[in-house]
């Protein structure tokens, strides 16, 4: 071998080129021992990457991706709803995939698409842009999943998806809003009223769903009138509340915080005191809930750590790694003053 300085530290650019003539072997040999495809020996690759390993040798991305096939990109598809910066948690879920893939040396692509309209998916599966995508919104009938399945494209969702054979990371939402309505009744909000958004998104309908399951748990039957699904706009959340001031309720549960948000900023032009004349409890958290005076009552997940594991669910799929068809993470309720007696 010939006497050259390729230690870590020394600031020549190293080659695949480089290091076939320091090992005396191919190219070819020097490839298939970095990309682990091919016929070669154990043993040959294993001088092969501890010699990488001693020089410093890092692959390029791009020639890197060329031999293996890869693109070494994740998509990542937002919904394009017009008040999509108004929702921090797919702000706050991208963070978390952002920074798993970058672990990883992926880079992100993020695209956004309808509930009908998937075009700049199609695209991007197309033009071969990505290894893999990450749904972050998943919808009953939904044709993303059912593009992305039909096309054999990896993909992971985060939430749950009804279709079959979906890898899905998502919060345990039924157990969550079950447990947060039946302790709220424990404390004496007998009279709920619930305002829920979209019922065409899974997550809506899980909320919905654990509400419901609380409220039969404690042997209380939620009077159908006082039940508001997919109130879309804020007028529709006003109209409600209005509804709701007309009715002898303990306590509004909101579906998320946007809705929420919603709720309070009504109550307050009604200068309805919270909680001496109302108490407000959310199946979601936010930053502007808890900055909120007085602090709203509201159950908190761990939505960058979704981003993570979603982003590291997707890697080890694409790398061979066997993984679960569904993983849940937990949830914590944290009681505020908004529901004080």
């Amino acid at each position: 071998m010939n006497e050259r300085n390729w230690g870590k530290e020394n600031n020549n650019k190293i080659t695949i080129d480089d290091i076939a003539k320091e090992l005396g072997v191919s190219k070819t040999t020097i490839s298939r021992a970095i990309s682990g495809k091919g016929r070669i020996s154990a043993t040959t690759r294993k001088r092969v990457l501890s010699f990488c390993e001693e020089c410093g040798y890092k692959p390029n991305m791009i020639a890197r991706g060329l031999a293996e096939s890869k693109t070494y990109n994740i998509g990542v598809v937002l919904p394009n709803d017009s008040d999509l910066n108004e929702i921090p948690f797919f702000q706050v879920c991208l963070l978390g995939i952002i920074e798993m893939a970058t672990s990883y040396e992926y880079d992100v692509v993020v695209s956004t698409v309808g509930a009908d309209d998937i075009t700049k998916l199609v695209r991007l599966v197309e033009n071969q842009k990505v290894d893999g995508f990450i749904l972050t919104r998943t919808r009953i009938h939904d044709a993303q999943v059912e593009y992305l399945s039909k096309h054999k494209v990896p993909f992971v969702v985060v939430g749950t998806s009804e279709s079959s054979g979906v890898i899905q990371i998502d919060n345990h939402h039924v157990e969550a809003c079950r447990e947060m309505t039946s302790l709220l009744i424990m404390q004496k909000m007998k009279r709920l009223s619930f305002i829920g958004n979209n019922s065409t998104h899974i997550v809506s309908r899980m909320r919905y769903q654990g509400f419901i399951e609380g409220c039969e748990l404690n042997q209380i039957s939620p009077r159908s009138d006082c039940i508001y699904l997919d109130c879309n706009t804020r007028l529709m959340v006003e109209q409600a509340v209005d509804d709701i001031l007309h009715k002898r309720i303990d306590c509004i549960v909101c579906m998320d915080d946007k809705i929420c948000s919603q709720v309070l900023l009504k109550l307050a032009t009604e200068h309805v005191k919270i909680p001496r004349d109302m108490k407000v409890a959310s199946f979601y958290g936010s930053l502007f809930l808890a900055s909120h005076n007085p602090p709203i009552t509201t159950l908190e997940f761990d939505v960058k750590a979704l981003g993570n594991a979603a982003c590291k669910v997707l890697i080890d799929a694409l790398s061979g790694v066997e993984v679960q068809q569904k993983t849940l993470l937990g949830y914590d309720i944290n009681f505020k003053a908004s529901t004080k007696k």
